[in-house]
């Protein structure tokens, strides 16, 4: 198994709160409620569309922001039998949750506020994953996207940035969505009430050379070239 997770010595932001929602209870059911029934019933994205991203863009060294239960990484295809991957979030917990699953991998996990400049020990990639990732983020749109300006230091030039994330504004919700994703703001689950397709595109094209974003249900998927 890789190295037990390096934490900051600060949890006092506001990131922490929000990552401290993903608890060894939730996070032992996420995968079925929601990977499984969530994504595919509610958003209207199964699941299936995140680990296509995964296997398009995923390298031999790759930086997973969120990592979560460590499906997609449990699931994907890497180019190398033994890729180098690093996990980053700022829940000790999710950290630890992620490396049992891909131990394999020897993954690395850093305990990091992608919100502030990130010390990743001197690591540089060639692919980084946000999945489900910004909508989680406590500040408010566009400051959140802080954090591809904290992610860009550790790529290398041609890296691939990927991931997905559930927006409020300019996708097509339905009443169900909807009434879903004002209960999830309101538990503090998710941080996106001012999330829209048209910011999340700005911060994408005013950063990276080559961005792509494709809308599925409420969920918006996207590709950036560093």
């Amino acid at each position: 198994m890789g190295n037990p997770p390096d934490r900051e010595r600060d949890k006092g932001s506001d990131t922490a709160a929000a990552a401290a929602v993903y608890s060894r209870p939730l996070l032992a059911l996420y995968d079925t409620l929601i990977l499984g029934a969530v994504c595919r019933a509610v958003w209207r994205c199964p699941p299936e569309e995140m680990l296509a991203l995964y296997d398009r863009h995923v390298s031999d060294r790759h930086l997973d922001i969120g990592p979560g239960t460590g499906y997609f990484l449990d699931r994907c295809r890497f180019p190398t039998r033994l890729p180098q991957i690093t996990l980053v979030d700022l829940n000790p917990t999710v950290l630890a949750t992620a490396q049992r699953r891909i131990v394999r991998y020897g993954a690395t996990a850093l305990c990091r506020d992608v919100l502030r400049p990130m010390e990743l020990e001197g690591r540089r990639f060639t692919s980084a994953a946000l999945n489900f990732v910004l909508h989680c983020l406590p500040s408010g749109a566009p400051a959140k996207f802080a954090v591809f300006d904290h992610l860009l230091p550790h790529l290398e030039p041609g890296a691939k940035v990927f991931g997905s994330t559930v927006l409020a504004h300019g996708v097509r919700h339905t009443a169900v969505s909807r009434l879903h994703l004002r209960e999830c703001v309101r538990r503090g689950v998710l941080n996106n009430s001012e999330d829209s397709l048209e910011l999340l595109d700005k911060a994408l094209g005013s950063r990276f050379g080559r961005h792509r974003i494709r809308v599925r249900g409420t969920v918006a998927l996207f590709d950036a070239t560093a």
